[in-house]
């Protein structure tokens, strides 16, 4: 990344589409290269050209989504992977050791919630449950072998709010790190390091990728300690991000301001019309004045994104049958594409969390607000609740 391309008072949009991005140094193509490679010739034995051996440690394509990741959050290293979880993998056994302790929140995607249940807890590292939107909460679950507090905010599927810089002075008091998962608003809409976080973790698969059609993961941090760890592990565990999937990362990036901007304004017409919905007992989404974390998400988001869920009387049955009837929303899991998904979290993306403290209620259905037509949207959502 070029020293024009990274002056910090470049705007978002502009290091979107610019940063990382450099022109082709022999052909001059405004878009980076998939260097669809494995190997690479070296100028004599240990003489690297550009840095680059082999793949997995470094390729062209992913240096230049790793550069952007870094300066959209803010970071001194962005490193991408072949999925979030396989960031998320990284990243613990990067930070944790077998005795240590994690908190992690009430309300999580179910995957993350998975690989603290069934992998890290196999390796000797202890985890418990707080409700992160509440900072005593967080401070109650800290025990002396806390190395790590885990957050989502806005979280998957409630979308509640974390007060990110409380709970980064919290963690820190301790001798933790603070990670957050920030998927659901992007680097448009908050920016964790900002405001304290050690390490943003994104499934760049969802609102960074935008179109469905990649699954990705990143990591960013300023921690310089931090960052060299990452970059030994991402090394060694090997789950790095393919060079075309790095490249579609890179290309969805380039319009993140203005799906977020279309994304935010369909999703607030929409939790509008659901909360005098007769049939809707609840509506979660932090840009409602009555949600509990409303201030805090208006006081470090930009806007308050495109994830919308809500209750729907009749119970369980009930819930399934909108998801059912949506036309326009696809029944799908995932999020954060150009269209819109409906889905049943409690028998779809977290049923893995049945029987725990993280189970969601049976009558809660979750929308990826996408980018068509509000109208249309506000159309079928009306008919799958039965006007």
């Amino acid at each position: 990344m070029t020293d024009e391309q990274s002056r910090p008072e470049r705007a978002f949009e502009t290091l979107a589409i610019h940063a990382g991005n450099t022109a082709d140094p022999l052909t001059g193509a405004v878009v980076p290269p998939i260097y669809q490679v494995s190997t690479y010739k070296q100028d004599g034995v240990g003489g690297l050209r550009g840095g680059y051996e082999y793949s997995r440690s470094a390729n062209p394509t992913r240096t230049a989504l790793e550069e952007n990741l870094a300066a959209l959050e803010g970071g001194r290293r962005g490193l991408a992977f072949a999925s979030g979880l396989a960031a998320e993998d990284c990243l613990l056994r990067t930070l944790l050791s077998p005795g240590d302790h994690v908190v992690i929140p009430n309300d999580a995607y179910g995957g993350t919630f998975r690989l603290f249940a069934k992998v890290v807890s196999r390796w000797g590292v202890e985890w418990s449950v707080a409700d992160t939107s509440d900072p005593a909460a967080v401070r109650a679950a800290l025990t002396p072998r806390t190395k790590v507090v885990w957050v989502e905010t806005p979280s998957n599927p409630l979308l509640g709010i974390t007060d990110i810089a409380a709970v980064a002075g919290i963690a820190h008091a301790a001798g933790a790190r603070l990670v957050v998962d920030n998927t659901f608003a992007s680097p448009y809409l908050q920016q964790p390091i900002a405001l304290g976080a050690d390490v943003v973790v994104h499934s760049t698969t969802k609102y960074m990728g935008g179109h469905s059609d990649v699954v990705g993961g990143a990591l960013v941090t300023n921690d310089a300690e931090i960052a060299e760890e990452l970059v030994f592990h991402q090394n060694a565990m090997g789950a790095v991000a393919g060079p075309f999937d790095a490249w579609l990362v890179l290309r969805g990036i380039k319009t993140l301001a203005v799906r977020m901007d279309r994304h935010s304004e369909n999703a607030t017409r929409i939790a509008d019309m659901l909360t005098a919905h007769p049939s809707v007992s609840q509506v979660l989404y932090p840009g409602l004045p009555e949600h509990a974390g409303h201030e805090i998400a208006a006081k470090q988001m930009k806007a308050f994104g495109g994830m919308v869920s809500f209750r729907v009387k009749g119970g369980e049955e009930a819930a399934v049958e909108v998801c059912n009837r949506a036309r326009l929303f696809t029944l799908g899991e995932s999020l954060g594409g150009v269209e819109s998904l409906i889905e049943h979290p409690g028998r779809m993306t977290h049923a893995s969390a049945a029987g725990s403290a993280l189970e969601v209620p049976g009558d809660l259905v979750r929308l990826s607000v996408g980018i068509e037509s509000g109208d249309d949207l506000l159309a079928d959502l009306q008919q799958a609740l039965g006007k």
